[in-house]
C-alpha cells in the first residue's frame, strides 16, 4: 500500500522540542505538510529553521517529539522514511571537481538507482531547469544559480514524494530566485510533490501557499496565507511577519 494513502500527509512533526547544551532552540514544533502543498517555513535568521530541517534530515535527533515521513517513523525507520524525501541544504553540496553529470550519477548510486536510470532520469530533470547543455561541465565553472538548479535536479533524481529546500536561494539575483521558485511551485501542482521551503524572504510566498511562521523556535502562526493575515492583524504579509517575529533574534 502507497503509505501517502495511508495518513494523508507527506511530513507529520508532533510535539518536538530541541536543544543545545540546555539551551532551547525549537519549542513544542507541530504541523503537516500534504502531498501537492507548497508550505513556507518563514522566519528571520536563527529563528530554527536549519534546526529543524537537520531534525527531519536526521543530522540531528530528538528523543522529543515525532516525525513521520509518508506516514513512516524516522525514528523506527529511518532508512525507509529518508529514501522519501530529496533535500536542498543552505550550504552548496556539490563536488566542483565533477561534472554535472556525475554528480548526479554519484547521488543516483547512493539510492541504489542503475546508471543508465540515472542518465535518463538526469536529463529529464537537468532539462526541466536549462541545464542538459552543462551536463558535461564541472560544477566549478557554474555560477550560483546554476549550481542551485543542480542541486533541485539531483534532489528529484530518485522521485521524492517529499522535497525539503533549505534557504535555497540565498545570494541569487532577483530574477534567478523567481525562475527557481516559479520552477517548484509547477513541480508541487504538476507531480504533487510535497515542499517545505525554508526561508526569510516573504517575497517568495505565493497567494496559495500554506504558511508557517518561526520565531525562536516557536510556531507563531500556521496556516494559508490570507488567515494568518487575519488572525494576526496584518495587512499584508510583511506587516504579519513583523508583528509575529517582534523582539530581538536569537
Amino acid at each position: 500500500m502507497d503509505v501517502r494513502q495511508s495518513n494523508g500527509t507527506a511530513l507529520d512533526v508532533e510535539a518536538l522540542n530541541f536543544g543545545f547544551d540546555g539551551a532551547p532552540v525549537l519549542a513544542d514544533v507541530t504541523f503537516s505538510v500534504r502531498p501537492g502543498e507548497f508550505t513556507v517555513l518563514l522566519g528571520p535568521n536563527g529563528a530554527g529553521k536549519t534546526t529543524l530541517f537537520s531534525l527531519i534530515t536526521r543530522l540531528y535527533e530528538s528523543r522529543d517529539g515525532r516525525i513521520r515521513i509518508n506516514g513512516v517513523g524516522l525514528r523506527e525507520q529511518p532508512t525507509k522514511a529518508l529514501a522519501g524525501i530529496g533535500v536542498v541544504f543552505q550550504q552548496p553540496t556539490l563536488d566542483l571537481d565533477l561534472t554535472v553529470k556525475q554528480n548526479l550519477l554519484y547521488h543516483g548510486a547512493l539510492h541504489g538507482m542503475s546508471a543508465a536510470e540515472t542518465a535518463s532520469r538526469a536529463e529529464e530533470e537537468l532539462g526541466r531547469l536549462g541545464m542538459l547543455e552543462r551536463q558535461a561541465e564541472k560544477v566549478r565553472k557554474l555560477n550560483g544559480g546554476h549550481r542551485r538548479r543542480v542541486e533541485i535536479a539531483r534532489a528529484l533524481l530518485h522521485r521524492p514524494r517529499l522535497l525539503l529546500l533549505d534557504e535555497p536561494t540565498v545570494g541569487l539575483d532577483v530574477p534567478t530566485r523567481q525562475s527557481i521558485v516559479d520552477h517548484i511551485h509547477a513541480l508541487c501542482r504538476g507531480q504533487e510533490i510535497a515542499v517545505l521551503w525554508a526561508t526569510h524572504l516573504i517575497d517568495e510566498v505565493a497567494a496559495d501557499d500554506s504558511v508557517i511562521v518561526l520565531h525562536k523556535g516557536v510556531i507563531r502562526g500556521h496556516g494559508p496565507l490570507d488567515r494568518i493575515n487575519r488572525d494576526a492583524g496584518g495587512s499584508d504579509l510583511g506587516d504579519t511577519f513583523r508583528r509575529l517575529t517582534q523582539g530581538s533574534e536569537r
